[in-house]
C-alpha cells in the first residue's frame, strides 16, 4: 500500500482528491489536513509515501513547509497558481497539479507516484531494517547468516555483528523472503545460501572460518531436505 496524506485548506479540493484516490486500491489515505502543522504531526506518526500538498495555505504555505522537512515523502503540489511551478520542481516535487484537477491528469500523477515507489522498493528490496540500541540498522539479506529466537527477542547473526532486537521470530519471519530464509527449528531461521552441509539433524555453516552447527527441528526437516535436494546437482 502507498500511504498518502492530503494537505489542503479547501474543503472542495479535499473532497475531489479523496474521491479520486478511492479508485486506486494500492493507495491508502492516512489522513487529510487543513494546514502544515497538522500535516507535520501525521508525518511524524506514520510512514507516509506521498503527500498531495496545496501551496496557498494559512500560517505556513506548502513551499515553506516542504523546505523545513528533513526527510519529506514524495510530494505532488496542488494549486490554482501556475507561477509556483518552477519553485515547486526546484524542490524536487514529483508533480504539479493545477486546480481544477481533472481525473485524467490525476491518473498521470498516480502513475508517476507508482513509478517512484517501485524504484524505492527495488533499492530496498534486498535488505531489511531492524531496531536495536535505539537505532535502525539496515541489513542486506546476504549479510545475514541465521536468526536465533529468545522469547520476545531475536538475535540476528552476521559475519560482522550480533544484533539483538525486540520482536518475535514469527513477526520477523513474515518480513523475510521465503526464497532466501527458512525456519529450521522453533528457535532458528537460516539463510539458505549460507548452508554448507546438512549432517544428521544439524545444519553446518561457517562464519569467519569458524564452523557452527544449528539444530533442525523434526517438523521442519522434510521441508529443508526438499529445498536442499532441489538444489542438488
Amino acid at each position: 500500500m502507498i500511504n498518502t496524506i492530503i494537505v489542503d485548506d479547501e474543503p472542495l479540493a479535499q473532497e475531489i482528491l479523496e474521491t479520486y484516490l478511492k479508485d486506486y486500491e494500492d493507495f491508502e489515505l492516512i489522513g487529510t489536513c487543513v494546514n502544515a502543522l497538522d500535516a507535520n504531526k501525521l508525518l511524524k506518526e506514520h510512514d507516509i509515501d506521498v503527500m498531495f500538498l496545496d501551496i496557498q495555505m494559512p500560517q505556513l504555505n506548502g513551499i515553506e513547509f516542504l523546505k523545513i522537512l528533513d526527510s519529506p515523502p514524495l510530494v505532488v503540489f496542488t494549486t490554482a497558481f501556475k507561477e509556483y511551478a518552477l519553485e515547486g520542481f526546484e524542490l524536487d516535487a514529483l508533480d504539479y497539479l493545477l486546480k481544477p484537477i481533472s481525473k485524467e491528469r490525476f491518473a498521470k500523477a498516480i502513475e508517476r507516484i507508482r513509478g517512484e515507489v517501485s524504484k524505492g522498493a527495488e533499492a530496498f528490496g534486498q535488505s531489511i531494517f531492524v531496531k536495536s540500541d535505539k537505532k535502525l540498522h539496515r541489513l542486506f539479506y546476504d549479510e545475514i547468516y541465521y536468526i536465533e529466537g529468545l522469547k520476545d527477542y531475536v538475535i540476528i547473526k552476521t559475519d560482522k555483528s550480533r544484533i539483538v532486537t525486540l520482536q518475535t521470530m514469527k513477526s520477523l519471519e513474515t518480513k523475510l523472503p521465503s526464497q532466501n530464509f527458512r525456519r529450521i527449528h522453533r528457535s532458528y531461521i537460516i539463510n539458505l545460501d549460507k548452508i554448507q552441509s546438512v549432517v544428521g539433524n544439524n545444519v553446518e555453516i561457517e562464519i569467519n572460518g569458524q564452523k557452527s552447527k544449528l539444530p533442525i527441528g523434526k517438523i521442519y526437516r522434510d521441508d529443508l531436505l526438499d529445498i536442499v535436494n532441489s538444489r542438488r546437482i
